[in-house]
């Protein structure tokens, strides 16, 4: 008797292939027997006759590092088949940290990551042994960001690292690897890793390509100057030696869309050139952020504090304002899309909860102030910068476009909070529903590899991404025919249709679409060629015990 028998399913292992009906047995955490096991019985059995049956998805692009910890409100990504993600994104996470650089992270942060009080850690090891005491709902995965590892070294100076500072950060990065880390990220319109150049960049990535990392990079810009900021990350990827790969893939703002073809087609001379590059990308023409990104990088110098100081002088504001409407040597998203297109997620204060889900003109109008620059100078002042925004930039062909592209794999960038993107509810039955089954833009096997077994080969899983016998039980049981995401930007927190059941190693995360409150998540560390040997022979021992 298996301990959980899945019946009947269409099974899309992970592999691209077309689905073959077999039934999935699981004892423990791992699956023991694929094919007709009719003549058994589980404990708990799952009949999933007409529907389909996949690997768990793996969100490679999550700002989930601090709510995780909070299952009663992580639940959406379990809900939509989520089982394993991907932190420490866009250089600027939770670890590592010290007594001096913890308290402007936790200031800087709690717009992007959530709040939880204070962090009972300063390493990586630290942060990834407490969530390894944690219950959660999936397994997580972490990048050692960036601009951690700078500001221990250089504090938030808005200057370039000299070769010593460089070597210091190299060495934090190996020191992070080591410690469970799989690879190094860093978003380069986020203050301080905005003020590096690329040789700093080439340096942070040796330390994770020592170890086989990757380099999970939001480019310097994703608008005007895209293809001179994908050249600057696929050279640092070919005189690094490190895994290339480019978060949420856009070309923002509706001017440039002549430049998609060309993006897209850099990425697949890397690769011809023999630089392994992939991207992700979630499946929506809006993208959301921090609010205080709109302002140019001099302002961020010193973190936080000293950027909200700057916006009550007179003069700053001014400076501001001109650079808004005419600086393109940053990611200016005022200038790509307009003000009437950046809309206000959340905010730390219940003052200005009313704003939440209005664009920046609207709040403009609501206060009585004639230029739009001073509403959001006045709500970054108000609100510390605790500010999440959503910001329109293009149109559906250019989605579609890129995902279809072999390298892509999809990631929600997904950032919990107030009137969120609606990405953070329901990109996986988005892409499954409207992209897959309304608009044919995908077939169904390529969809589900794209969430499974291309992440998975991301962050170098040996035994997850795929079902087959011996691997994690992390699977996703869904229709084919009703899967499809309900929220919107005006109703952000309706819950998908069609996610049927999940499974997060072994346990049942996810009955009938409804969460069970199993928390069975762990910590996914980096494995050196040991660790990897003995798994293999604990799986082969396991195999001979079933048998």
């Amino acid at each position: 008797m298996y301990d959980v028998l899945i019946r009947n399913g269409r099974v899309l292992n992970g592999t691209g292939n077309p689905w073959t009906v077999q039934d999935i047995g699981i004892e423990g955490d791992r699956i023991v027997a694929m094919g007709d096991l009719s003549g058994n019985t589980g404990k708990q059995e799952i009949d999933a006759t007409g529907l389909v049956v996949a690997p768990g998805f793996i969100d490679t692009h999550v700002h989930s590092d601090l709510l995780c910890t909070r299952p009663d409100i992580h639940k959406i990504k379990v809900m939509q088949g989520v089982t394993t993600e991907l932190f420490g994104q866009d250089g600027i996470s939770v670890a590592p940290v010290s007594d001096e650089t913890k308290p402007l992270w936790q200031k800087q942060l709690s717009g992007l990551n959530g709040d939880i009080g204070d962090w009972p850690w300063k390493s990586v090891h630290e942060y990834l042994s407490f969530l390894e005491k944690t219950p959660m709902n999936g397994n997580a995965a972490y990048l050692v960001p960036h601009g951690n590892v700078r500001t221990l070294v250089m504090g938030f100076a808005s200057r370039t690292a000299t070769p010593a500072e460089m070597q210091q950060m190299r060495e934090l990065v190996e020191e992070g690897m080591e410690q469970g880390a799989v690879g190094v990220s860093s978003g380069l319109i986020y203050p301080p890793n905005v003020y590096s150049n690329k040789a700093e960049l080439i340096e942070i990535c040796k330390g994770a390509a020592k170890y086989n990392g990757c380099f999970v990079v939001h480019i310097r810009n994703e608008s005007n100057h895209i293809l001179a900021a994908l050249d600057e990350v696929i050279d640092v990827a070919r005189q690094s030696g490190v895994r290339l790969h480019v978060s949420h893939f856009k070309v923002g703002g509706k001017a440039n869309r002549d430049k998609v073809e060309a993006a897209l087609a850099k990425l697949t001379a890397g690769r011809a050139e023999g630089l392994e590059i992939t991207f992700d990308q979630y499946p929506y023409t809006a993208g959301s952020t921090v609010f205080a990104s709109i302002l140019p990088p001099w302002m961020h110098d010193g973190g936080t504090p000293e950027m909200v100081a700057r916006l009550r002088q007179p003069e700053v504001r001014a400076r501001v304002k001109q650079e808004l409407k005419e600086n393109d040597g940053y990611e200016n998203w005022v200038l790509s899309s307009g003000w009437e297109n950046i809309v206000i997620t959340a905010v730390a204060s219940e003052k200005n909860r009313h704003l939440e889900g209005k664009s920046v003109i609207e709040i403009a109008r609501i206060k009585g102030l004639a230029d739009p620059a001073d509403a959001a100078f006045d709500l970054l002042i108000e609100e510390n910068a605790n500010i999440a925004m959503v910001v329109h930039w293009g149109i559906e062909e250019d989605i579609i476009s890129a995902m279809q592209h072999p390298l892509q794999m999809v990631g929600s960038d997904a950032i919990f909070g107030g009137k969120p993107h609606p990405r953070l509810y329901g990109t996986y039955a988005r892409v499954l529903g409207h992209f897959v089954r309304e608009m044919g833009a995908l077939t169904l096997g390529e969809a589900v590899r794209k969430m499974t077994s291309g992440p998975a080969q991301l962050i170098q899983l040996t035994d997850r991404g795929l079902l087959r016998e011996g691997y994690f039980a992390d699977i996703v049981v869904f229709d084919p025919e009703t899967v499809i995401d309900r929220a919107t930007f005006a109703e952000p927190l309706r819950e998908p249709l069609g996610i049927r059941h999940v499974l997060v190693n072994g346990q049942v995360a996810v009955q009938d679409g409804t969460w069970t409150g199993v928390t069975a998540g762990r910590v996914l560390n980096r494995q050196d060629g040991n660790e990897l040997e003995d798994r293999r022979r604990k799986i082969a021992v396991s195999r001979v015990e079933l048998t």
